[in-house]
């Protein structure tokens, strides 16, 4: 996995400052999603890469494009590194803040070392609407169109975009087969999925609670890194009644009076906690 990016002394010759990164290993079991939708996701990037001879052989095309939108903190950037983790014969080249002006060397080296995956996260801040006041990337955008549209069919280049912003994306992204081919939400996770969340933060520790299902319940409208932090500030609660570290109800308690009582606004919004769910016995009236 590469990014690109480029110095001010660097600009003026022209070269580029390409930074090496290890892929995370990042297993199937820690993507927490709604039922059948990491599924769907992996069809249209892993099947799609299974299965591209017979593709090719079918006249399709292999060049596509995925967008995967939702609230912070729910998991997109996350799903995206276990994409990119499992197609391992592709160079994955990843584009975020000032990197995102060098898209044509981007797509340029994705050619050269196809098969290739390019994530571009946040893509909003660079392919909002055209006609958006204040909006002054207009040809940034404009050259990922022209370089989604350059590419051959028979490109094996896959583009993954992320965004907490769909509502402003520019709408020629989808206009046409090859740019943009589906969008899928990561949305908020459901009681379900967020006792699965529960279990697999709480992965290196003792929990010792004999009844889980009232804090899944205020927990609703917490995202996936919300319930991450949560199970780390109840870890800090318990840490000082020694070693090892058992997290009781009253730590996790503790821990989610501190993060959504005198948290406050920001620390929620931070955290992807979009609803207020939580009440405490010591609380009821607060919220």
């Amino acid at each position: 996995m590469i990014s690109l990016g480029t110095s001010t002394e660097m600009m003026s010759s022209g070269q580029l400052e390409i930074a090496f990164h290890k892929l995370p290993d990042i297993t199937r079991e820690k993507i927490i999603l709604p039922e059948g939708l990491l599924k769907r996701i992996e069809r249209q990037s892993l099947d799609a890469t299974k299965y591209k001879d017979a593709l090719l052989a079918a006249n399709r095309r292999l060049k596509r494009g995925l967008l995967l939108h939702g609230a912070p903190g729910t998991g997109k950037t996350l799903t995206a590194m276990y994409l990119a983790s499992q197609l391992k014969e592709r160079t994955v080249i990843i584009l975020t803040g000032r990197g995102m002006a060098l898209i044509a060397n981007c797509c340029a080296m994705a050619r050269g070392l196809q098969p290739a995956m390019i994530i571009i996260e946040d893509v909003d801040l660079i392919a909002e609407e055209r006609t958006s006041p204040g909006n002054c990337n207009t040809s940034i955008l404009f050259e990922l169109l022209n370089q989604m549209d350059g590419l051959a069919d028979d490109a094996d280049i896959l583009f993954l975009l992320t965004t907490n912003r769909p509502d402003i994306l520019e709408p020629a992204l989808a206009a046409r087969p090859g740019r943009i081919d589906q969008a899928f939400e990561v949305p908020l996770p459901d009681a379900e999925c967020r006792r699965r969340l529960f279990d697999l933060y709480s992965t290196g520790m003792s929990v010792k609670i004999d009844d889980m299902q009232p804090f899944i319940k205020r927990t609703e409208g917490a995202s996936a890194a919300f319930i991450n932090e949560l199970m780390r500030k109840a870890a800090l609660f318990a840490a000082p009644d020694g070693v090892p570290i058992v997290v009781e109800a009253r730590h996790l308690d503790e821990a989610l009076h501190e993060l959504v009582v005198e948290g406050g606004t920001l620390t929620r919004s931070l955290l992807g906690f979009q609803k207020i769910g939580f009440k405490s016995e010591r609380s009821e009236s607060i919220l």
